[in-house]
């Protein structure tokens, strides 16, 4: 019974590590497109709303706009963004930046760089602090078992 003091916590770690993974990579692939240097116009092809939660949990809805554009090589790519703006309704044309290697990973946001520093250090930040509360609480639990004379791992 006391092993599970120890797989909860240690697959809660794997799961917040791998979002760990998520928010870098993501921050990543916007910060390479905005250094690119590279840009295009594109046009809204369709904008459409997810939604999630519900029951008992506050209902969030996000807001995706597929754009389509054509690359300096006459490559034509579309793609789609989640969280944009609500003022972009289908047909209007934005300007895109992208990378020249992988036009595909295209962001429509306009280069914000300190915010994307801020906004993903919070989220590591969070998420780093969520993981050490965790390694305290195996901790905390095993010293526990320990002073009680009981074998906490097999």
């Amino acid at each position: 019974m006391e092993v599970l003091f120890y797989i909860v916590p240690t697959l809660m770690i794997a799961v917040v590590s791998c979002a760990a993974v998520a928010v870098i990579r993501r921050s990543v692939r916007v910060s390479r497109a905005w250094n690119s240097g590279l840009t295009a116009e594109a046009r809204c092809l369709r904008t459409y709303t997810t939604t999630s939660g519900g029951g008992d949990s506050s209902v969030r809805t996000t807001l995706h706009h597929v754009y389509e554009f054509t690359t300096r090589d006459g490559r034509g790519v579309r793609f789609e963004e989640p969280g944009g703006p609500g003022t972009t309704l289908e047909g209007d044309i934005v300007t895109v930046h992208y990378p020249a290697d992988r036009p595909e990973q295209a962001t429509a946001r306009p280069p914000a760089r300190g915010r994307l520093a801020v906004g993903t250090g919070c989220l590591l930040a969070f998420l780093g602090t969520f993981i050490l509360f965790l390694l305290g609480f195996m901790a905390v639990t095993y010293a526990m078992f320990s002073a009680v004379g009981e074998s906490p791992l097999p």
